[in-house]
């Protein structure tokens, strides 16, 4: 069995090998695709193609992708949490130095200075004073959100002789595991507002998070506090930053995410979205998407999708059947009967569900007609059936 892969944007080499040629035609411009590989591309308007099976963005982000339109397709959307977090911690860390002090405000500075060295160097001793800034140890950094990013910030923040303080309220085991025994834990946002002073955001843009920094937010900070932006523009109230950076509320703010109204103020550092932006992200972040797309084309496992549930079950002999469908009851009693009508005998058999979508594999022996397939679509609710 081969593979079709539609790409919409520049994918790293290193993602593309783990897709053997002699298995997958790789392109930008192909018929009748089985998935799409994208990074920054708008897929919202894009008409998909009916024969795509996945979508793989090279990324943590995918607000570029129509995820409730896929999932009603019963499409699996996967993306790459993780794969760019050492990049985005390490400009976290350059943010919380170029807000602490002043960096970018006293280089504007000495860029525009004009006379012979001794001239400069007066006024270079003389405006310096105008740009004095404070050391990080001992000063509290609240982390919102300690995902695969978040929990790397507060630890390096630890590292750096800062406390950490972090408010993430789906907090996995496995990520609690990962993160240093002095970061304290936020009972609520206001408790990390309230005792930070500096806030970095690592949470992904949706109606729960849209403008999560506010002006009552931003109000519970101690005077003189920063704010980062690492995570999404639209998390961020654009209207309160600048009335607070007006009052001297807020220090400064640094952000990823730049636009007309805040580009210019004198106490906004904004950069060309560069927090993914080094080649080593781009190489880890295609390599996990190509692989996890590999297997679920090859096997129906289903490893870091943002839609789906997470299956992953060890093949056996014969073929593997993958079902998508809408978490309705009785869903796998009635994909059971249709494969003991055909006289299959069940291997094994995993279902889960996430949300309004569930996920079936199930393993059988001997081959499966295209009959009973299709018996299997036929049911009210499947949204997809591949035999693998």
């Amino acid at each position: 069995m081969s593979f079709k892969i539609l790409t919409l944007n520049h994918i790293a080499v290193e993602g593309l090998r783990r897709l053997p040629r002699e298995r997958y035609e790789v392109a930008s411009e192909i018929g009748h695709p089985d998935a799409v590989l994208v990074r920054s591309a708008n897929m919202h308007t894009m008409d998909i193609p009916g024969s795509v099976k996945a979508v793989a963005r090279a990324g943590a982000g995918v607000n570029n992708i129509p995820i409730d339109t896929m999932t009603r397709r019963g499409i699996p959307v996967f993306n790459a949490p993780g794969a760019n977090a050492n990049a985005v911690k390490e400009l976290v860390v350059a943010g919380l130095l170029l807000g602490a002090r002043n960096i970018c405000q006293g280089w504007h500075y000495v860029s525009e200075l004009e006379g012979d060295d001794a001239a400069v160097s007066k006024l270079v001793e003389a405006g310096k004073k105008k740009y004095v800034g404070f050391e990080l140890p001992g000063r509290t950094l609240g982390v919102v959100g300690l995902g695969a990013i978040g929990g790397e910030v507060a630890n390096v923040a630890v590292a750096l002789g800062m406390k950490a303080i972090g408010f993430d309220p789906q907090l996995t085991v496995q990520r609690a595991w990962q993160l240093s025994s002095s970061i304290e834990q936020a009972t609520t946002l206001d408790h990390l507002f309230s005792r930070a002073n500096f806030i970095t955001l690592h949470v992904p843009l949706n109606d729960h998070t849209r403008q999560l920094v506010n002006a009552e937010r931003l109000a519970l900070m101690p005077p003189g506090g920063i704010l980062l932006n690492f995570a999404r523009g639209g998390i961020v109230d654009d209207d309160a930053v600048l009335a607070a950076l007006d009052t001297g509320h807020l220090a400064a703010y640094v952000t990823d995410f730049p636009n007309n109204q805040i580009r210019n103020h004198p106490r906004v550092t904004a950069l060309p979205h560069l927090g993914a932006s080094t080649g080593e992200a781009e190489e880890n972040c295609a390599a996990m998407v190509a692989e996890n797309l590999r297997e679920y084309l090859e096997n129906g496992n289903i490893r870091h999708s943002v839609n789906f549930p997470e299956v992953l079950m060890p093949r056996a002999e014969g073929q593997r059947i993958s079902i998508s469908n809408l978490n309705v009851p009785n869903m796998v009693g009635q994909i059971s009967t249709r494969l003991a009508e055909a006289g299959l005998n069940i291997i094994d058999l995993l279902n889960k569900s996430r949300g309004e979508i569930a996920y079936t594999l199930v393993d059988v022996e001997g081959e499966v007609p295209e009959t009973t397939r299709a018996q299997i679509a036929g049911i009210e609710g499947v949204l997809t059936v591949r035999v693998i």
